[in-house]
């Protein structure tokens, strides 16, 4: 399966704006849930799938069916995401995580979802966030579900491929580089430390793959309880996401979309402002009051 790169609008969706006036109304209000996506970490180095330079126009990401049934995939997965996680792991909190965080700290918000897998909302400062998507900073054993974390990984990896040496020209989304077959033939991959053979995985959601259920209801439940739902940064192109936005939109709430581009959810949209995210978010934490820690 290949991921697609872009949908075909099903209705017509709320004009674009670049005024934050209706967000700020409604964000002021409280109760307001974050549902955070790709584009919200752009501007910390890590880029997106489906933006203006998405990666899913050059680059196939990994599939959960390739991962667990292929010992050739998990192979290439493991040496491309191995290099990639040195820049990956470098990335810091931009503008926009620090103004969400600011916005919970200031109770604006009830709750945060995020699609991301980078960690960097907490970084910045906040609390509460479901992963949607899960964290590129664990690993989890398919065998006997022991959890460890990414830098224990890190460290059996090097000593597995002392000599493992490539340039990485380009980050992806997940976290890995484009690296071509020949240098990843002979890398080494590791099995769990905990039972002896199990097969270890990056504790995130693959294309192809489900979002845990007990996940799911829990931001169901926050959706249930919230006031409004702010999409920040995301396509809505995955029904992992747009799924909320389309529970929230039959419950009567309303959505706020903040992205560079047209979304899947615009239909369903009280207002969708189009403006880099880094600005428009310092800009509604500064018109609401709340002081932006940098």
């Amino acid at each position: 399966m290949r991921p697609t790169v872009s949908w075909t609008p099903s209705g017509v969706g709320v004009a674009r704006t670049t005024e934050l006036t209706e967000v700020v109304r409604v964000v002021g209000e409280g109760g307001v849930v974050v549902l955070s996506g790709a584009g919200l970490s752009t501007e910390s180095g890590i880029p997106d799938y489906r933006g203006a330079d998405g990666t899913l126009r050059r680059h196939v990401p990994m599939t959960h069916q390739e991962f667990v049934g292929s010992e050739a995939g998990r192979r290439r997965y493991w040496a491309r995401s191995h290099l990639g996680w040195a820049a990956f792991s470098r990335a810091r909190p931009n503008a926009g995580h620090d103004a969400v965080a600011a916005l919970q700290h200031g109770g604006l918000l009830s709750g945060m979802i995020t699609q991301n897998v980078d960690g960097l909302h907490q970084a910045a400062g906040a609390r509460g966030v479901v992963e949607l998507h899960g964290n590129l900073g664990r690993v989890v054993c398919l065998d006997c579900g022991h959890a460890t974390s990414r830098w224990v990984l890190e460290q059996r990896l090097r000593a597995a491929n002392p000599t493992f040496r490539a340039e990485a020209i380009r980050l992806n989304p997940d976290g890995d580089v484009d690296l071509p077959e020949h240098v990843v033939r002979d890398f080494r991959v590791v099995s769990c430390s905990a039972c002896g053979d199990g097969v270890l995985k990056p504790d995130v959601v693959f294309f192809g793959d489900n979002v845990p259920r007990g996940r799911v209801e829990e931001c169901r439940r926050l959706v249930d309880d919230a006031s409004a739902v702010l999409v920040l940064g995301s396509s809505l192109a995955v029904m992992s996401g747009l799924r909320f936005v389309r529970h929230a939109a039959r419950a009567g709430k309303p959505v706020l979309i903040i992205n560079q581009g047209e979304t899947r959810g615009d239909v369903h949209a009280l207002v969708r402002v189009d403006r880099p995210l880094g600005s428009a978010l310092t800009e509604l934490a500064d018109r609401l009051g709340q002081r932006v820690a940098r």
